[in-house]
């Protein structure tokens, strides 16, 4: 990779890694500290990645160090620690972003990892794969998890607005 391609991929996707790690982490700092460190090493390995997968790289060593960062500032949950929660508590909302993000913050890192990967991202199931060190099929199981704990936490759209 050139210097010239290395910038390009900062400019090309600098807010997408930015994005993906601040919906995870909810803190702007760290967020930021996070994507810098990614860079960072892409920099530092630029003559061994192919210019064509350095967006990959990027994904994958950000989601890396965001694990570590996570698993360093807070034990790991699981979904059966997470109280049920009433419909009813949806009644004053009217603002369904909100209510998502709070839903996906009541997922474990590696769901909210995946979901974000392929409904915000739009990665396949194959580089989701590739950045979290996960098998296609364990991708499929962790976002249809994620997908059936957030279809049962927002309930449905009738209650919500």
């Amino acid at each position: 990779m050139t210097t010239r391609e290395y910038n390009n991929c900062v400019d090309k996707h600098a807010d997408g890694v930015f994005r993906f790690v601040l919906k995870n982490l909810k803190d702007e700092h760290d967020a930021q500290d996070i994507v810098q460190d990614a860079f960072e090493r892409l920099w530092v390995n630029h003559g061994k990645v192919d210019a064509q997968k350095a967006k990959s790289y990027l994904f994958t060593t950000a989601y890396h160090t965001m694990i570590d960062h996570i698993r360093k500032m807070k034990p790991l949950g699981s979904l059966e620690e997470i109280p049920e929660t009433e419909s009813d508590t949806f009644h004053n909302y009217s603002d369904l972003k909100e209510i998502l993000n709070e839903a996906l913050g009541k997922l474990n890192e590696v769901q909210r990892s995946v979901i974000l990967l392929r409904d915000y991202e739009g990665y396949s199931y194959k580089e989701i794969g590739e950045i979290t060190n996960l098998n296609e099929s364990q991708v499929k199981v962790y976002i249809y998890r994620a997908r059936a704990f957030l279809k049962n936490y927002i309930v449905s759209p009738e209650q919500v607005i």
